[in-house]
This record gives C-alpha cells, sequence and structure tokens, in this order.
C-alpha cells in the first residue's frame, strides 16, 4: 500500500491535529524515534504512513485544505510556516545524544524513505552480522532504489540473496550499497579486523591504527570495503566517523556524504545529531539549487539540480565511469521519494512557490508523473540572505570566487570577513549584507556558485579514487571501475539507439511498496 505523506497545517486546531496523531499512533513502520515530522517547534507535521483502508487520505488533499482561500495555482506552502525567527539551522546544537533533544519530538523524518518491509528487514539484517558498533546507517544507490534507464548487470552479483531482496531488485542482482556511521574509527576497525579480516585489503595486516589513519586524513574521511558478502548479498560498505559526517553536511567540506544524503537514503540506523546536521544539508542542498535555478522551473528541474550537485567536479564523470545520464535516471525513478525528502523544507522557506493548477488535484504529491511549475522571489535581499545563510565552508569559497571578481582588496576583504564571522550571529539570525546582495543579484552568479561546488568535491573525490586500491585492493578495484565502465558504455549505446536513456521519456512509476 502506497505511502502517504501528511502535513497539518499551522491553522489547524489543537484538537485535529492529536486526532490525527491518535488515528496513526498505532502504524510501526516508522521508527521510534521518528514517528512524524515537525521542522520545528510548533504542530507543522509531516506524517510518512501507510494509511489503512479505513483511514486513507492524500497529502494533497490535506495541503489544500491547509491553503484553503488562496489560489490553487500558486500554492505556497509557506503560508503554514511556523519556523521561530531563531530557529534551529543557524545554531545548531550538534552535541546532542538523545532524540529528545532535538528541536521538537518529530523533527527530520522526510528524511525516512518508506521502502518496502521485508527488504528493509533484510537490509537491517546485514548489519546485525558487524559486531563493532555502528551507530549510523544506511543504504543508498541503485541496488535500494531503482533509476529509470539504469543498465542492469548481466548475472545477479548476489551469491544467494536473501528472497526479499531478490525479488526487490526483480532480478537485477546489483550490489547494495551502506555508509555506516562511527563513534571511534580505530576501535571500530579493531573490532571488524578480528571479525571480518577477509573484508580488508593487505593494509589489514598494518592495523587498526594504519587503517583507520588511511580513513580519517585521507579524502573525504570513508573507508570503502567493496564486493564483501553478507549474508549472502553483495556489499560495498563506507565506514566513517561521525564527527567527520556531521562536518561535511554542516559545512560542506568535500559534498562527499553530503552529496549522496542530497537524495533519497535508506536510514537504517539513526542517531540524533545526525538527523539534525542532515536536515541542515538539505535545507542548504535547497538554498543553493534556488542560486542556480532562474526565476520559473520545474518541480523535476529542482530536483535534477539538487541531485546534480555532487557529480560537479567528481573525477568519476570526466573518465568514462559513470552513466552521463545519471542524474536524470535518479531523479525520473525517485520523484515521489524527492518530494517526500523536501516538500517540509520548501513549505518553510518564504521565497520559493509551487505554482500550478495542479495542486487543486487531490493526489498530486503522490503522483510520481506530476511534475509542478515552480518560482521563487528573485529579490536581491531574501537571496542575498540565502548566500550569508550557505554551509560555513562552502560559503567562504564563494566568497573568495567574488573577492576575485569583484576585485575587493585583500585588507578589506578580511575586514568584512571579520565582521561577517559566524560567532557573532549566535544570538541573531544570519542576514545578507550588501556583499551578499550584490553576489545574489550578479549574472554570473550560477557559473561562480558551480565553480565552488566543482572546487569543494574535485580533490577529495580524486583523493577518494586514488586511495581505492589500498583500502579494498588492486583486484577489487580494477573489477569496480571495469563494471562502471561497462555500465558508460551500456547507456552511451542506449542512448545512440534511441531508447529511453537518449529520449528523455519518463519511466512509469515503481512499484510502491
Amino acid at each position: 500500500m502506497p505511502g502517504v505523506t501528511m502535513i497539518a497545517s499551522r491553522r489547524a486546531s489543537p484538537s485535529s491535529f492529536w486526532r490525527s496523531r491518535t488515528i496513526l499512533s498505532s502504524l510501526s513502520f516508522v521508527p521510534a524515534s521518528a514517528h512524524c515530522l515537525s521542522i520545528n517547534c510548533r504542530p507543522t507535521t509531516l506524517y510518512h504512513s501507510r494509511l489503512s483502508a479505513n483511514h486513507s487520505s492524500s497529502t494533497s488533499h490535506l495541503l489544500c485544505k491547509a491553503t484553503a482561500g488562496r489560489s490553487t495555482a500558486s500554492f505556497s506552502t509557506s503560508s503554514f510556516s511556523s519556523l521561530p525567527d531563531s530557529d534551529w539551522d543557524h545554531n545548531p546544537n550538534l552535541a546532542i545524544s538523545n532524540f529528545s533533544e532535538l528541536p521538537s519530538k518529530d523533527f527530520g523524518v522526510n528524511q525516512h524513505m518508506i521502502i518496502n518491509q521485508e527488504f528493509k528487514e533484510a537490509l537491517r539484517q546485514i548489519l546485525w552480522q558487524f559486531k563493532a558498533p555502528i551507530r549510523y546507517a544506511f543504504a543508498y544507490g541503485s541496488g535500494v532504489f531503482p533509476q529509470s534507464g539504469s543498465a542492469n548487470p548481466a548475472s545477479s552479483l548476489h551469491p544467494s540473496a536473501p528472497t526479499a531482496i531478490s525479488n526487490m531488485q526483480q532480478g537485477s542482482g546489483k550490489m547494495i550499497d551502506f555508509i555506516f556511521g562511527v563513534s571511534y574509527s580505530q576501535h571500530w576497525h579493531d573490532l571488524n579486523l578480528h571479525q571480518h579480516r577477509d573484508h580488508y585489503s593487505g593494509m589489514g595486516s598494518l592495523g587498526s591504527y594504519v587503517v583507520s589513519q588511511v580513513q580519517d586524513k585521507f579524502g573525504a574521511g570513508v573507508y570503502f570495503h567493496p564486493y564483501i558478502t553478507v549474508n549472502g548479498t553483495m556489499i560495498k560498505y563506507g565506514v566513517v566517523n561521525l564527527d567527520t559526517l556531521c562536518r561535511d553536511l554542516t559545512q560542506w567540506d568535500t559534498l562527499y556524504l553530503a552529496g549522496r544524503l542530497h537524495k533519497p537514503v535508506k536510514i537504517l540506523r539513526d542517531h540524533p545529531k545526525v538527523r539534525l546536521a542532515n536536515q541542515m544539508n538539505l535545507l542548504s542542498a535547497l538554498r543553493v539549487a534556488l542560486l542556480l535555478l532562474p526565476e520559473r522551473f520545474s518541480e523535476f528541474e529542482l530536483y535534477s539540480t539538487i541531485a546534480g550537485m555532487s557529480y560537479m567536479g567528481d573525477l568519476r564523470m570526466a573518465l568514462p565511469a559513470e552513466d552521463p545520464g545519471k542524474v536524470r535516471n535518479i531523479v525520473s525513478g525517485q520523484m515521489a521519494h524527492f518530494r517526500r525528502l523536501y516538500a517540509p523544507l520548501i513549505e518553510n522557506l518564504p521565497n520559493v512557490t509551487f505554482q500550478d493548477p495542479r495542486c487543486s488535484s487531490e493526489d498530486w504529491i503522490d503522483d510520481p508523473n506530476a511534475i509542478l511549475a515552480m518560482a521563487q522571489d528573485m529579490d536581491p535581499v531574501k537571496r542575498g540572505n540565502m548566500v550569508r545563510r550557505l554551509p560555513e565552508s562552502f560559503r567562504q569559497k564563494l566568497y573568495f570566487q567574488y573577492q576575485s571578481r569583484f576585485q575587493i582588496p585583500r585588507v578589506d576583504f578580511d575586514k568584512m570577513m571579520k565582521e561577517n564571522n559566524d560567532a557573532q550571529d549566535i544570538i541573531r539570525r544570519p542576514q545578507g549584507g550588501p556583499f551578499e546582495q550584490r553576489i545574489a543579484g550578479d549574472d554570473s552568479l550560477q557559473e561562480e556558485v558551480s565553480k565552488s561546488i566543482e572546487k569543494t568535491i574535485r580533490w577529495p573525490s580524486t583523493v577518494q579514487t586514488i586511495k581505492a586500491p589500498l583500502t579494498a585492493g588492486i583486484g577489487k578495484s580494477w573489477t569496480y571501475m571495469k563494471e562502471k565502465r561497462d555500465k558508460h558504455k551500456k547507456a552511451q549505446s542506449m542512448a545512440a539507439s534511441g531508447g529511453k536513456a537518449a529520449s528523455g521519456e519518463k519511466p512509469s512509476a515503481s512499484k510502491k511498496e
């Protein structure tokens, strides 16, 4: 039965709000720590739910009720935004260890994608095969979320996968990718080396200290193990320190993992500080996408812009190692997931709206074929505020781009940066000044933002590619790159023959769970 996203209006009465929660409280497919979403401290709640026949309801029906009295051709979700002035994204507490310490009880459930229950349990069983403590984990990629127009391997990579995985992948047998977030890298690898020495290349013989140093000090801070069989399933898993992960999510140091989390993933083990950091990451992705887009654009263009960020500057895109139509395939096959991920954030941004008469339809938000028109406010003051609220590390790169472009003397630039220091904004919400507004109004903004993204990604992704033969072994690395090249060639062949990959034909919706 399909998952339904429900958003309660800010103007809804408390009694109706709690009635809606009571109806859904018995549903257990969402993690106990994540029954619903509110990205603020008031009752604006997003539910991801499989409603029973007795309680079926359309998300868009609730949205239209929430915006009663407004033009259906201009659906502005900001009408029931309830983020307080001193909201969570500009002064986060990343030292939290309990979900009760999040900005609200229901914070961040938009990050939890709904997938087939048996498939989810099969993925979780893989995690239980590791004795080393995994604090945060997600599965991602085409092995979890089908992509339209993507090439399948000639034969299944899984030796004897559980039925749930075979059924979900419909015989394609793709390797399943995981990321494991751990508290202490060396301790984790020490335990894992004792249990799974065969998962490591020759570097494992140097001990957990060397392994953890290679992980943390080079590239994006991830140590990958490809072509590992667990529970009869071929997987690739990457290990990252939680602090490294959260820093990338909030600062965009490398965009290596932050970029992966811009797209739908299946979170299998959650952690409160990662959930908070990732909500900031998603909001940043939305802001950067708006800076890259014109005044009017489609919903598909928005999600494609977001999904494409992590491939800008990636060495694999320059080499024949990735499907050139990968971004289109990802978004086309996962429209409903992207909508669940970003809809509540769009609702709380005051400068972007849906402008499409299809919003009057009761089922538009659950229809993957509904590609809605959108518009944003190009006021340089509002866009300047978006520039000021970009992730700090990424924002500094953009500022240096514009120091050169505007030919600002270094002394004046340093003085301006000191005045704009984030430490000054702990009490107040950051506001864009004349410099940010000038950036926002620049005709070359899209080009400069793209350059900043490329600079952020290029070096870490290149180092990750270079260190792969050390961490995974030459044989596995060669096999992995060969498979990538084969996919690239197959995609080019499909494009040359006029298949879906070339025509841009939108595939039929994937089967809902």
